[in-house]
């Protein structure tokens, strides 16, 4: 139900994959006027073999959050659908028909614009860039790893270098929502395959900077064994405001609850750990902070063997109804 005295409010929420999905999920339900502001880097599975196969721009992100905000159930599970059989084995619908459109008008933007119409959504879907970029991060042994699906299976460097080849130039949408937020919610997810492609695009950090809107991180629940192994909450922050090129975070949300120690010894096994929160280092940053419980108490899992072409999928899951309640607590604030 729309409070209404955020009716008129403007919400941004910059990320990519899982996260921006639970953030734009729950927020949907609480506020009208909300801007997605998606990472385009992405290169891996469905996404990936449409990039190389078609040219086109990545569908997979702006895929998952058209698919949020939308409130159209059955086109929703249309959109979300995979082949499960034949040569469009692991395609989703929807990064078809979203690399159709694109290949229809010529323009990956008309092509959100006419999808958001089919998916009857909730506020908008901006690319964070319309430039056809690749992601380059160091690694451990201080060369650059290019493209995001070889990133997210290397060891990286503690503070690495991030880069778009070729240099990316914003879209002034998506420059323009942020200006004109009320608040804006970096969303959970992989810091350096999701996160920093949004940040890094020359523009973006600025606008982080001079907005008036209140600046909210919600921190990731597990770290990742080749590239955040040991940062605690702060840490996350920390990056967050480095690759954006200064601080501009008001509040950062992070999760106080545990999962079960079956879930978290599994995690454990494959090198991921639950994030840690430093309250004494926290207490000293510019920043307010709020650790709450934002478990979700269903476990998602992939049972999808036609899944063939999409990236590994975690378990633990943030809830999306328990971080817009959050959200909305920070805003009243």
């Amino acid at each position: 139900m729309i409070h209404e005295e955020v009716a008129g409010a403007k919400f941004v929420v910059i990320g990519g994959g899982t996260g921006s999905f639970a953030v734009l999920s729950g927020l949907k339900n609480y506020v009208q006027d909300i801007t997605a502001i998606v990472d385009m880097a992405d290169d891996g599975g469905s996404t990936g073999q449409l990039r190389d196969e078609l040219g086109a721009l990545p569908p997979g992100d702006v895929r998952q959050c058209l698919v949020a905000l939308s409130d159209s159930p059955k086109v929703r599970d249309l959109f979300n659908y995979r082949f499960e059989e034949g040569t469009m084995k692991g395609h989703a619908f929807g990064n078809l028909f979203l690399s159709a459109l694109e290949k229809m008008t010529g323009n990956f933007a008309e092509a959100v614009e006419l999808a958001s119409e089919v998916l009857n959504i909730t506020g908008k879907v901006e690319p964070m860039t319309l430039t056809d970029v690749t992601l380059c991060v160091e690694g451990q042994d201080g060369k650059m790893i290019v493209g995001e699906d070889k990133i997210g299976r290397s060891s990286l460097a503690r503070c690495p270098k991030v880069e778009l080849r070729p240099a990316a130039v914003a879209n002034p949408r998506a420059i323009q929502a942020i200006l004109e937020a009320d608040m804006v919610v970096i969303a959970p997810g992989d810091l350096y395959e999701s996160i920093a492609p949004v940040l890094v695009v020359p523009g973006v950090g600025e606008a982080l900077t001079r907005t008036k809107a209140v600046c909210v991180y919600v921190c990731n629940l597990v770290t990742k064994p080749h590239s955040t192994h040991s940062l605690k909450v702060h840490d996350f922050a920390a990056e967050i405001e480095r690759l954006a090129g200064g601080d501009f975070l008001d509040y950062v949300v992070f999760n106080s609850a545990l999962p079960n120690k079956a879930l978290l010894d599994k995690y454990a096994h494959d090198g991921e750990l639950s994030v840690e929160a430093d309250i004494d280092t926290l207490k000293k940053q510019q920043y307010q902070y709020r650790g709450v419980p934002l478990l979700s108490g269903y476990i998602w899992q992939n049972n999808h063997s036609s899944d063939a072409l999409s990236a590994d999928r975690s378990y633990i899951r943030h809830d999306p109804d328990a971080i817009a309640r959050q959200l909305m607590r920070i805003y009243f604030t």
